[in-house]
């Protein structure tokens, strides 16, 4: 997932050449916004898709990847929580041989305090702001801060002094204060209160891009143990879900930089245990869960760079690693209409979600 960098954004190296040869990039990458592949996840309708093919030149460059990781992992953070709602909308367990069938969509909201970071300037070796100022509030990719000047001083390759330029700002400079996801989901039940879980994103494969989505999970139904549970008007249930995202964008043919087989690879893992109560009605139930999450997230900058100010080609040159660990709790409501259902709930967590669904199921 993600949300990558803007145009302007840029840093530096130890290696000048290879610092003033980011920002050169930076400068003309106009084309390519700061929605990623996260817009083929949800089918939204977004339609230009921005690569890390910005960052690809701080390779071995701690300034640079020190930035680019403050600037994106909020995000990728954000898509962890996104891609673990929606694993429940009821503590009822199906009957054995009773199914659903879901489309679900997550909007994980972006807190204020993950749209920026303070970049102190005694932290790296070159990076300046152009008001002289050590340190101050810049955006992540989820942010809106604009104007933040910034210059790398020299000497740098090409007779080059010093280059200035500007920090990316992020998705609420256009109005996007939340990070999306969705997918099919399938629940089917078997017996003694135990129902399966599978979800999944059809494989999409275009071009430059792939991207799928998968996933597994259980829930097993306590009160089916009870000789009175047809009676009792809740139902109390465990659930434990697994997510897996994979996706890769190539953008060689962008021509941005001499190069082959340049493109981004992403992973993400998520993990999701839960404690779940609903209600036992006929049409509308309410239920409730609280439970933990865990996941993982790595996007590597893949391929070989070289030309312009570059004074050696720079191959696979580095990864941005995010976790994210946390308790979550979900309040939430179903209607339920012969076949058709509909659902919707809130979680409260580092990224809260709100979660909802269209359901076709029987019994």
């Amino acid at each position: 997932m993600l949300i990558l960098m803007h145009n302007k954004v840029g840093l530096h190296n130890k290696n000048s050449h290879r610092k003033c040869e980011f920002f050169s990039f930076i400068k003309k990458n106009k084309y390519m916004k700061k929605l990623s592949l996260i817009v083929l996840l949800t089918f939204s309708t977004y339609a230009s898709a921005q690569s890390n093919a910005n960052e690809i030149f701080a390779a071995g460059v701690e300034d640079a990847n020190k930035f680019i990781n403050d600037y994106l992992s909020p995000v990728s953070e954000g898509m962890l929580y996104s891609l673990s709602g929606g694993w429940y909308n009821t503590a009822d367990a199906k009957p054995l041989g009773g199914f659903e069938i879901s489309v679900i969509g997550n909007m994980a909201q972006s807190p204020n305090k993950k749209k920026s970071f303070v970049l102190n300037t005694t932290d790296y070796e070159n990076l300046q702001f152009q008001d002289g100022s050590l340190s101050k509030s810049v955006s992540t990719a989820l942010g809106d801060i604009k104007g933040i000047g910034v210059y790398v001083d020299g000497p740098l390759a090409g007779d080059i002094d010093r280059e200035d330029f500007e920090l990316p700002t992020g998705l609420a400079s256009e109005n996007i204060n939340f990070v999306p996801s969705a997918f099919v989901q399938v629940s089917v039940g078997l017996i003694k209160g135990t129902e399966i879980k599978a979800r999944f994103l059809p494989k999409i494969n275009t071009e430059d891009a792939k991207l799928g989505l998968y996933g597994i999970g259980i829930q097993h139904d306590f009160t089916k143990l009870f000789p009175a549970d047809k009676i009792l008007p809740i139902a109390i249930s465990g659930v434990i879900g697994y997510t897996h995202l994979d996706g890769s964008y190539d953008f060689t043919d962008q021509n941005v930089i001499a190069g082959e087989n340049q493109k981004l690879d992403m992973e993400m893992n998520t993990w999701v245990f839960q404690a779940v109560v609903s209600t036992k009605m006929p049409i509308i139930n309410f239920y409730g869960g609280l439970g933990y999450l865990t996941g993982k997230s790595k996007i590597n900058v893949l391929g070989t760079y070289s030309g312009g100010l570059l004074t050696q080609p720079v191959t696979d040159p580095f990864s941005i690693n995010t976790k994210a660990n946390g308790v979550t709790a979900n309040i939430g409501t179903k209607l339920k209409l012969g076949f058709f259902r509909l659902h919707v709930d809130y979680s409260i967590a580092e990224f809260n979600n709100l979660s909802f669904g269209v359901n076709f199921g029987f019994r």
